[in-house]
């Protein structure tokens, strides 16, 4: 069913490129850089904390992996290999990690980089009074040494199979200058391909050009960061040639901007993954039955369909699609009305006893409309639900910090990595479990793989932890969502902007063609 045909037989609503899977490569037509120039980025989210260690705002990770490196990093196929470290090595059991550092890197403020850096940032993540999202990283290092000023050696209690691939990922392995931390929130220094400048809250950042970036400096000069969430006005912006790019292009009008002959377009597959969220301190949603309910009522199809407008793919694994950890074979259950109500009335909650608030931002718009469309189908298995819209820093406040939710709606974007991904959101520990998840099955899961060496045996364990989240219905599961971004003709290197992670944007090889 089309999005045409959906909004034909349902009244829920009440009226109303490029398509790559993975990292996008270079498949853009490509002329001669050109150096010089302000980028105008229309950016779909509003910035948070931009302390990088401190930030779990992929919105605002966007904007910092232009101002930070990490220790290492992934290529295009996600293997591990040197950023700030010349190379890394790893001890034959697996307990001791040495980084040997670059020479040639300085941060912003002037500082080469040295091995009292690399101490100083991972302590700092450790630090439990930093309050890091990526703490739990470092969760089996026992001691980090620099015997000289371009060597570290990390030492760990037990295997910690992931540990380098998390130095990889969200900003776990960013190096800050020694001391730097304080300052970090409100004037980010690293060692970039751009400098920060400045901010104004909810509105723009503007970054230069860092002309000692030890991979050579940047084309632009500038990049300016315009905070726009609302889509018509970000695409408004595009068209009228104010902005020079823009994330994010609405659903809607993906295939109209791919017609417009001034402009260019760039999707890629996946960007995020979206899923329902019941809050397991909330007394009915402490029953699986009452979760099982909620999924039976929900026709995922219908739902791509009308809130994404099938910019999307459906999925019952959260795993990144080319991950050997992804299980193809875990199915979606199918919109069933009348065992949702069955199930309900067994744990207790007949038609009118279950009265809800389900929390969504404004800064995705289409979860919005998602909700809305879910409120008539809970409304139809006997199920009152109120929707209240929230910005995107009231969501962060209320859902995320405060866990003040009984049922909302999130995406996280790709996150490749397993124990990044199963760890951080589904172990009782996890920095990201904002849902007050507490499995003992999955938590003693997610710890064994981190100790399994073998590939295939710890793929082996994440797709149990999958099987455990389907059964238990901790979570819904609903779909991978396309990537976009919207860009004038004058835009050029836009094919190298996305990050093999899918998520970040890095300017570093993007100029301007005026």
């Amino acid at each position: 069913m089309n999005r045409r045909d959906f909004l034909k037989t349902t009244a829920l609503l009440g009226g109303g490129a490029l398509m790559m899977t993975g990292w996008p490569g270079a498949l853009l037509a490509q002329e001669t850089p050109k150096k010089g120039g302000t980028l105008i980025w229309g950016h779909s989210e509003t910035t948070q904390s931009l302390d990088m260690h401190v930030t779990g705002s992929a919105s605002t990770l966007r904007l910092l992996e232009n101002i930070h490196c990490p220790i290492v990093t992934v290529d295009k196929a996600f293997n591990v290999i040197p950023m700030l470290a010349e190379s890394f090595e790893e001890s034959p059991d697996g307990l001791t990690y040495t980084f040997k550092l670059r020479k040639d890197v300085k941060f912003h403020n002037g500082k080469t980089l040295d091995s009292a850096d690399v101490k100083y940032s991972f302590d700092r993540v450790r630090d439990p009074k930093t309050g890091a999202v990526n703490f739990e990283v470092f969760k089996d290092v026992t001691a980090i040494e620099t015997p000289d000023a371009n060597t570290v050696i990390v030492k760990l209690g037990r295997v910690n199979a992931p540990f380098l691939s998390r130095l990889a990922e969200n900003g776990a392995g960013v190096i800050m200058p020694a001391g730097s931390g304080e300052g970090q929130a409100n004037m980010p220094v690293g060692a970039g391909p751009f400098k920060f400048v400045r901010r104004e809250f909810g509105h723009e950042v503007e970054l230069v050009r860092f002309d000692d970036y030890f991979e050579g400096p940047a084309y632009l000069d500038k990049v300016i960061s315009r905070e726009i969430t609302e889509p018509t006005v970000r695409l408004t912006g595009l068209r009228t040639g104010e902005l020079h790019m823009i994330n994010d292009i609405p659903a809607d009008r993906v295939t109209e901007v791919e017609g417009i002959d001034t402009l260019q377009t760039l999707k890629w597959f996946p960007l995020n993954f979206d899923f329902l969220n019941f809050n397991h301190d909330f007394e009915p949603f402490k029953d699986a039955r009452v979760r099982e309910a909620f999924d039976l009522m929900i026709d995922k199809e219908q739902l791509l369909q009308g809130a994404l407008w099938d910019q999307g793919k459906l999925t019952a694994s959260p795993s990144f699609p080319t991950s050997s950890s992804y299980d193809a074979a875990l199915q979606q259950r199918p919109q069933d009305l009348d065992k949702a109500m069955a199930l309900l009335a067994e744990a207790g909650y007949g038609p009118g006893k279950l009265k809800l608030v389900f929390k969504t931002t404004t800064n995705y718009p289409y979860h919005v409309e998602s909700a809305q469309i879910m409120a008539e189908w809970f409304r139809a298995a006997g199920v009152e639900m109120k929707i209240e819209q929230l910005t995107w820093a009231d969501w962060l406040s209320q859902v995320w910090v405060n866990r003040d939710f009984q049922i909302s709606m999130m995406n996280f974007f790709t996150l490749w990595e397993p124990d990044f991904l199963y760890y951080s959101l589904w172990n009782s520990t996890g920095a990201f479990n904002y849902r007050n998840i507490k499995d003992a099955e999955i938590d003693a899961l997610t710890q064994q793989a981190r100790g399994t060496v073998d590939p295939v045996a710890r793929a082996d364990l994440y797709k149990k932890v999958q099987q455990r989240i389907h059964d238990q219905t901790l979570d819904v599961i609903l779909w991978f969502r396309n990537g976009t971004i919207g860009a004038q003709k004058t835009v050029g290197g836009l094919d190298t902007i996305v990050h093999p992670n899918g998520s970040n944007l890095r300017f570093h090889k993007v100029w301007l063609n005026t």
